[in-house]
């Protein structure tokens, strides 16, 4: 008879991608090892190969996670009933929210590289270009200058909203003199301003 799974297998798998993803940021993806990650989560390095059968497979299952829990979060996020500039400023507030102690896993989703095969590089663009389409056509109801074939300007514009908010963790501290909530506004008032300038 086949093992059930507990009701809390999600939140103990949740956890464990968490403890495996700060092994690997303070670590390095070479020096960390399983042992290390089954310590740090506390589970037998039995049960954590067998569900991650290599330290590739859990780096994989990391990334995964985190761009899928978040293509959710924005799905969610989405109001048709918004106008366009403040289902925006949602999705951005979105992202932010995200990247709330998320650190380890942006450190392991930037040097992930060798880890990956082609195969799982080829998965993690497909949820990547589905978070960004999300954002950019937000961006094409509000400018949609932006996306003509002689000066197609709404994938460089969308991808620079994009580094606004992917770098925001190298300086943002929760606490701080400006709150997630204020530079939402102020990334997606930058862009929206900006794209006016762009000729």
């Amino acid at each position: 008879m086949a093992r059930t799974r507990a009701n809390d297998f999600e939140e103990k798998r949740h956890q464990l991608l968490l403890s495996a993803a700060n092994v690997f940021a303070t670590q390095g993806m070479e020096k960390a090892s399983m042992s290390q990650i089954a310590s740090e989560a506390g589970v037998s390095k039995s049960l954590l190969y067998h569900y991650y059968p290599s330290k590739d497979a859990l780096i994989f299952a990391i990334i995964e996670t985190h761009l899928e829990d978040l293509d959710t979060a924005l799905a969610e996020a989405h109001d048709p009933a918004l106008p366009a500039e403040a289902r925006l400023e949602r999705l951005v507030m979105t992202v932010l929210d995200a990247y709330r102690g998320a650190d380890d896993l942006h450190k392991v989703q930037l040097n992930a590289g060798p880890a990956l095969s082609d195969a799982q590089k080829a998965d993690l663009t497909g949820i990547e270009r589905r978070i960004v389409k999300r954002f950019s056509a937000v961006i094409r109801e509000i400018h949609p200058t932006l996306d003509t074939p002689d000066r197609p300007l709404l994938m460089p514009v969308t991808m620079s909203l994009f580094g606004m908010m992917n770098w925001v963790y190298m300086w943002f501290r929760d606490g701080g003199a400006i709150s997630r909530e204020d530079y939402a506004h102020m990334a997606t008032t930058l862009i929206l301003e900006g794209v006016k300038a762009v000729k």
